[in-house]
Order: structure tokens, then sequence, then C-alpha cells
């Protein structure tokens, strides 16, 4: 198998890494997140959990002190006074059930939805448009509330969710390429430390059997999972 140049040198600076802590892998990263655009970076975790199990599944949300790097767009569906403090927040489109109607037609352009309880009758409707995008509501992330002024702000401020699959892996972006080394390693440790903190009690075993992190176009590095179930809290 033909390999191109810059396979061959991102797997030769790899093998020569060996046992990366957080910082070195963070760094090692960045260097090579060679494409074009500001390129994502991610935190693969895989779990020590059953997910079929409900007392198993991890699910949560944090808000990352540096943020993801990406522009959150943030859409509320309320009524009332509601409304206008969802605009004062900084909220993308506030409405009730007009937004609602606009929604199932087909409009999507956006990254997060916040409903207040009151109104999830409606977006209730809209399970086949959100569900496939994982943009329902859901009261358990924070994103079914009446404190519509905090759950907009966090969102716009870098709140990101996160869920373990069927198969328990669990990934999340923890902010961009041309962040500086210092603010990647604090995103990571607040993701890493709300991951350790939701550890079902009825998991045994090792529960971080394995980490990487990754560009969205460059290689993978694994981290010891012993660092991550010490991550600062």
């Amino acid at each position: 198998m033909k390999v191109g140049k810059r396979y061959k040198k991102i797997s030769e600076a790899k093998a020569a890494l060996k046992a990366p802590n957080l910082e070195g892998a963070i760094s090692f990263v960045k260097e090579n997140a060679k494409a074009k655009f500001d390129e994502t970076i991610e935190a693969a975790l895989r779990l020590g959990v059953d997910p079929k199990y409900a007392d198993q599944m991890v699910r949560g949300t944090v808000v990352l002190p540096h943020g993801t790097g990406k522009s959150m767009r943030v859409v509320v569906v309320t009524k009332g006074e509601k409304q206008r403090e969802a605009t004062e927040a900084g909220a993308d489109a506030v409405g009730a059930e007009d937004l609602v109607e606009k929604i199932r037609e087909g409009w999507t352009d956006f990254d997060r939805m916040i409903a207040t309880p009151d109104m999830m009758g409606e977006v209730s409707k809209l399970g086949k448009v959100l569900g496939p995008r994982g943009l329902m509501p859901n009261a358990k992330v924070g994103t079914v509330t009446f404190d519509v002024t905090n759950a907009v702000r966090e969102a716009k401020a870098g709140k990101i969710e996160f869920r373990v699959d069927k198969a328990g892996n669990l990934q999340a972006p923890i902010g961009k390429a041309s962040f500086s080394t210092e603010a990647l390693v604090a995103n990571a440790h607040a993701f890493f430390a709300e991951v350790v903190r939701l550890k079902p009690s009825a998991a045994k075993g090792q529960y971080i059997r394995s980490a990487t992190l990754s560009s969205t176009m460059g290689a993978g590095v694994r981290l010891d999972p012993a660092e991550i179930s010490g991550a600062p809290k």
C-alpha cells in the first residue's frame, strides 16, 4: 500500500511520542492539524459501562472554560415574558407555536434548542425533525427549563452535551486547533472531570477503559486512562 508523505511523517512522529501526558498529547495534535480550516480537537473515551441498563447511562453537560470555538445558534421556544428574557440573553430566534411550525416545515438552521416546560407539548410534535439531529430539548441536560436566561448564556459560552453510545463510547469537542495548549488542557480537564463525576454506581471494574485525542483530519493520540480519572475538579 502506498503511503503519503504526510501520513508517514505523522506516523513517525507519533511512534516517537511514547506515552504523553495530556499537555504533550494536545501539543502533538495541534502541531499536526494541518488542514486549511481550523480543525476541531476532540476527546473520545471508552467507558466500562453497559448503556442498555438505565443505571449505567452516562449523559451530561459541561461549560468549557474557554468555549468550543464555535458560534452557537440558539433558539428558544417559549411564550409571554420568557420571550423577552430569551431575546435579552442573546437567543438567535425566539417564538412559540409560530417557531414550532417554522421548524416543522423544515427550518433547522440552529445548533441548540431550549424550551420552557409549558411548551414541550408543542415541541414534542417535532420529534421526527429534531430527534435525528440531536436537537430535542431535554430536562436532564438543562434545555427544558424556565431559566431561559441562564440556559441561553451557557449555550453561547460553550456548554457542550455528551452521551455514551450503545458501545460505551463517548466523544466531545474540547476546542479548536487555534486555541492555546493551556486553553485546550483546561477544557479537557473540565470535560474529563464531569465524566468522572457522573460515573454510575452500578459500573463495575475500570471506568475509563481508553482515551484518545484527535483533530478533525489528524491522527489520534492515546492518553493514560489513569490521568483522566484524576482530572482536576
